[in-house]
This record gives C-alpha cells, sequence and structure tokens, in this order.
C-alpha cells in the first residue's frame, strides 16, 4: 500500500455517460489526501451539463490542478512528470479507441499514452453497452499494452442503498488499484460477511 500523502494522479473524465465516476474520483483524491490532475475533455462538458447540476468551474474547483485538454505541453503530457498513474472516468469508446492506437489528438489521450509508455498503471472506467467485435478487440489490446479495464458495474454484494452508494463502491474498487484506501468501499470478509457455508 502506497503512502496516500503527497501522491500526485491524473483524473480524465471523457464524455461518455457517467461523469459522476469522475466527479467522486475527485472527492475521494481530496479525502485522501491525494493531488488530482484533472483534463476534462470537450464531451465531458457536454455530459456534464446533462446529467448534473455542475458547471465546469465548479469541476475544476474539486481538483488541484486543471489541465486544458488542447494543452498538449502540459507537464502530464511527459513521462517525467511523477504520478501514480492515470485513471478515466468514464472512458468513452472513442477515448479508449485513440488510447489503443497510439494516435493521440488530445491532452486527455496523450497522457493516458505517456502512462503506458512509463509502465504506470492506467484505469479505464469503459462505459459502453452492449459491446461489438471491434471494442473487444480494442479493449483486448489495451489489456495486452498494460491498461486495466475497469467497467463500472455495481457491486450488489455490498448491499447498495442508493445510486450514490453503487458509484462509490465502483470508484473505491478503481482506486484499490492505485493501491489507495477510500472508506466508502465496502470489502467482503471485512465490512461484509461471508456466506456462511460458501456460495452455491
Amino acid at each position: 500500500m502506497v503512502e496516500n500523502a503527497r501522491q500526485k494522479i491524473v483524473v480524465g473524465i471523457s464524455g461518455a455517460s457517467g461523469v459522476a465516476y469522475g466527479l467522486r474520483t475527485l472527492d475521494a483524491c481530496r479525502e485522501l489526501g491525494v493531488e488530482s490532475h484533472l483534463i476534462l475533455s470537450k464531451a465531458a462538458v457536454l455530459t456534464l451539463g446533462q446529467e448534473t447540476d455542475r458547471t465546469v468551474a465548479e469541476v475544476n474547483a474539486m481538483a488541484d490542478v486543471v489541465h486544458r485538454v488542447g494543452d498538449i505541453g502540459a507537464a502530464v503530457a511527459s513521462g517525467s512528470f511523477r504520478a501514480l498513474g492515470m485513471i478515466i472516468a468514464p472512458c468513452s469508446v472513442r477515448t479508449m479507441s485513440e488510447i489503443a492506437t497510439g494516435v493521440t489528438s488530445t491532452l486527455l489521450t496523450r497522457a493516458a499514452d505517456v502512462t503506458l509508455k512509463e509502465r504506470r498503471p492506467l484505469v479505464l472506467m469503459v462505459r459502453e453497452t452492449p459491446l461489438h467485435l471491434g471494442h473487444l478487440r480494442t479493449l483486448v489490446r489495451l489489456a495486452e499494452m498494460g491498461a486495466t479495464i475497469a467497467p463500472p458495474l455495481p457491486a450488489f454484494y455490498a448491499m447498495p442503498r442508493s445510486i450514490a452508494e453503487m458509484i462509490d463502491q465502483s470508484v473505491g474498487r478503481a482506486l484499490d488499484l492505485f493501491g489507495l484506501d477510500w472508506k466508502p468501499v465496502k470489502r467482503w470478509g471485512e465490512d461484509l460477511d461471508p456466506i456462511v457455508g460458501g456460495a452455491v
């Protein structure tokens, strides 16, 4: 488990549905004392307006550092920028496709490409269903390149009482992949008792 203090993480929010995952990731970073570097795609701005009542300024204020999606000269575009890694929450099909090809057109996908080349964790909370063969092949390619594919699927064993709790569980489990322990996560065998006698 890494120390939460003084660590940095790059948080990308793309235009896929589920912008709440990115917002809660920023909340989690603040609570954990991890310095968040936010990249908000142009499509994410549209989704933000459709799915929340937050403004871009309000979202930017949730991050420690904000990088313009068109600023390919930003610090996070360099492998010399030290960070735990990068999470894209949510991750759109377009975003994952750019990363898989290495042909990056924005800071969001450039930072992801850099994360992979530096062998740091890249966690993609891909939001799409159903998936066609092209999507699946792209996801395999990303996994082979070193990315972790972490679709935000609800963990019903945690007995969520609200959509907010489902979101928190998905975000917290994604942050586990960076060695970050966020309090809202409910853990099997710790907060949750295994079924007596085991599952059938």
